[in-house]
This record gives C-alpha cells, structure tokens and sequence, in this order.
C-alpha cells in the first residue's frame, strides 16, 4: 500500500491531510491481517493463536521484523494458514512509522475526511489529467529514468509556472477593478 507517511506526519501539523487509498496484501487462504495484534507495551506481535512474535530486527526499509518461537509453531494447529516456512518461523513486519499510518487510516473515516476527499478529484487527479491531455504526457520521447525525469519536472515546473501567471493575472485584474472603480466614483460621487 502507498502511503504518504511524511506527508502525514506534516499534516499533522496542521497544514493539510494525507490522501490514501486501502489495499490489503495477505497470504491466500492464511489468516487476516487483523489477527496479528501489535502490543505496544511489550514491543511485540501477537499471532492469531495468542502466541507472541518477539521483534528481531530493523531492515534497512524501515521495517521492524518480528519472528516466532520455531518450537512453538512447530506444534501450532494453524501453521499451515500461517506460514510455509520449513524452519517454522512466522515473520510479521511493522513500518516505524506504521503508528502514524493509523492515525490517518482513522482520519479517513470522520466525516471531513469523506468531504475532503471528494474534492480529490478536482485538485489531485486534474493536476493528472491535464498533463496527459494538454502537455502530452501520455507517451515520451526519452528513454532512461533520468532523462524522463528530467522531462517530467520541465512539465510541471511549465504547469506551476502557467498556474502561477493565471493567479497574478487574477490579482492584476482585481486590483485593476479597484483602481478604475476609485476613479470613477471620485470623478462622480454617486452618494453625496
């Protein structure tokens, strides 16, 4: 699942919230991923059959590990819904910022959530939309990362620049209305 942690973690600040969309990833016909309970006093995972998975390790993804007892799950009556290891160790990872994950997965579900969210469609996904049909970003020309990189930044960095000189133009405009309104009622006071 995509998440925008970092995001999250500044919004939480007060400046904005995180858009995420929900997919489960699990083992076909194993146990749901709501089974695996995370204890938070005693820093561990407990499997669906109440049986502790102690943490073992950080990798360099960001993930904690943590792993079964082999003896125990060895003898275990669902071990074939848990795991398909020949040394019977269940291995259950947990992202570091995985707390801060719950904290907008719970935020998705408040009403202002679901009101925010509808107006993704016209913020975020026109962003999309535009650059594919209006700044043919459908197909490129390039080949290599850095290279459609770099042309995928001088888009957007077109994008911004356009959007930027529409809301100049706005306040232009607006202060143009301004000036030529203050003439015209200095030159005749319609309310003297």
């Amino acid at each position: 699942m995509y998440s925008a942690i970092p995001l999250h973690i500044r919004s939480s600040k007060g400046k904005g919230s995180p858009h995420l969309r929900y997919r489960p990833q699990t083992m076909k016909n194993g146990h749901e991923w709501w089974k695996y309970v995370y204890d938070e006093f005693y820093n561990c995972v407990i499997c669906p059959e109440y049986q502790p998975l102690k943490y073992s390790t950080t990798n360099r993804d960001g993930y904690r590990e943590y792993k079964s007892d082999p003896n125990i799950c060895a003898a275990c009556p669902t071990r074939e819904r848990c795991t398909h290891s020949r040394d019977c160790i269940k291995t259950v990872q947990r992202h570091i910022w995985k707390d801060y994950e719950e904290l907008a997965d719970d935020a998705r579900y408040t009403p202002a959530y679901a009101q925010l969210y509808k107006c993704r469609k016209e913020t975020i996904e026109r962003v999309f939309a535009d650059a594919k049909e209006k700044h043919a970003m459908r197909y490129t020309q390039y080949r290599g990362l850095a290279q459609v990189t770099n042309w995928v930044k001088l888009k957007f960095v077109a994008m911004n620049l356009k959007k930027l000189a529409t809301w100049k133009w706005r306040d232009l405009l607006s202060s143009f209305r301004f000036a030529v309104f203050s003439l015209i009622y200095v030159r005749d006071p319609v309310c003297s």
